[in-house]
């Protein structure tokens, strides 16, 4: 498998291991966190249904978030 380029200046290269294995973990963790972004908003989603399903009002249950 070919490795990504990489631009430094004007210089476009080929990244080194150590670049490569760096930049796996870094996107790695940014999936990770965007994951954990994607199941608070669901989590508050649900939230916000199960709060509505009860019959709390808008302003009610915007409160509650304050």
């Amino acid at each position: 498998m070919t490795k990504p380029n990489i631009q430094i200046d004007n210089l476009v290269r080929e990244m080194t291991d150590e670049e490569y294995q760096n930049y796996l973990v870094v996107t790695a963790d940014q999936a990770e966190q965007e994951a954990k972004e994607q199941a608070k908003i669901k989590a508050r989603e649900s939230a916000i249904a199960k709060l509505t399903k009860l019959g709390l009002t808008a302003n009610e249950i915007e409160a509650l978030q304050s």
